[in-house]
């Protein structure tokens, strides 16, 4: 996955003392982008605007808040989760890598 005419900001997003990684793109339209990594580990995250995670490189499995049902994503698969929500996801070996962008 590529982005072009993007403005990317160099200062990193880190959670879970460091477990998870990203960095933030701005696009000329506005909209915004993280691209990050996920190391092994489960890890809760609320969400405030309704987001895509697209999932570009390892495996973890999720599971959306107000359910029970664990899904489990790959590389080129995607999972949306809704505005003032949140997700677990869980990372069980190697690195988990993903791009999540923010809908409007």
């Amino acid at each position: 996955m590529e982005f072009s005419n993007v403005t990317a900001i160099a200062k990193a997003n880190v959670y879970f003392d460091g477990r998870v990684v990203s960095h933030s793109i701005l696009s000329a339209d506005g909209s915004k982008r993280t691209l990050g990594l996920i190391y092994p580990g489960t890890y809760h995250f609320g969400t405030d605007a309704a987001e895509r995670m697209e999932i570009t490189d390892g495996t973890c499995s999720v599971v959306l808040d107000g359910t029970d049902a664990r899904r489990d994503y790959n590389a080129g698969s995607a999972f949306e989760v809704p505005a003032k929500s949140g997700f677990t996801i869980k990372v069980e070996g190697g690195i988990c890598q993903y791009v999540c962008s923010f809908l409007v």
